[in-house]
């Protein structure tokens, strides 16, 4: 295991709260193991491994994520998140590969909701010849999570929002019946509403959607 991993596991797990374990755990349906560590402690018990002169390098990312991403608590998934972050500037062009892995292992909204929108959508941004044949193939694999994240990369994007794109990925989801997806339809909508509200109404009033994608969509323009 790389020195790195070690070194956090052990500030971690120095850190845990029995106190708080069962109700972050029961806040995620019970589906993911946790030390109790909330997010604001967690942020200043991982800042000193975050900044520039700590950050391992490069080549070591990949194996760390995997790392962390095996270990039962989810903090240390949080963790693996904030740290891939941090090389978001330069971003290499296999890490799509890695973002996949992180969105479908050990999958729920708290760290899909996250890798879309800061990773994904960074990446995106630095590599748009990617864009058409990631996305094609996460719509096409029926997985929940990577349709989601084709849905909602674009949250950040403000009123740089591709909306043909965008109209690509809610029409063939459009009826279903997912909780995830029809959310994830009406925040996609109801963020780029804060830019283009115009086209946000129409595209409502044109294309058939489930009630919440409807709801999310208009909520802070109807």
């Amino acid at each position: 295991m790389n020195i790195y991993t070690k070194d956090i596991i052990q500030v971690f797990k120095g850190a845990y709260n029995v106190d708080n374990m069962d109700a972050m755990s029961a806040y995620m349906k019970n589906k993911f193991e946790y030390l109790g560590i909330k997010s604001p402690e967690r942020k200043v018990l991982g800042k000193p491994f975050l900044i520039k002169s700590a950050l391992p390098p490069v080549d070591k990312l990949w194996t760390i994520m995997q790392e962390l991403w095996d270990l039962p608590e989810r903090e240390f998934q949080y963790f693996a998140m904030e740290l891939f972050s941090k090389y978001n500037k330069e971003p290499e062009k296999n890490w799509i590969d890695h973002f996949e892995f992180m969105i479908t292992q050990k999958s729920w909204w708290d760290t899909v909701d996250f890798i879309a929108a800061s990773l994904v959508g960074n990446y995106f941004k630095m590599f748009p010849e990617m864009i058409k044949p990631i996305t094609d193939k996460w719509m096409a694999s029926q997985n929940l999570w990577l349709q989601r994240s084709c849905l909602i990369f674009q949250l950040k994007y403000k009123n740089k929002v591709d909306t043909e794109l965008l109209t690509s990925f809610i029409i063939p989801l459009s009826l279903s019946k997912e909780f995830f997806i029809t959310k994830a339809i009406g925040w996609s909508l109801r963020e780029y509403s804060k830019f283009n509200a115009e086209w946000v109404l129409n595209f409502v009033n044109k294309i058939p959607l489930q009630p919440l994608s409807k709801r999310e969509a208009l909520r802070i323009i109807t």
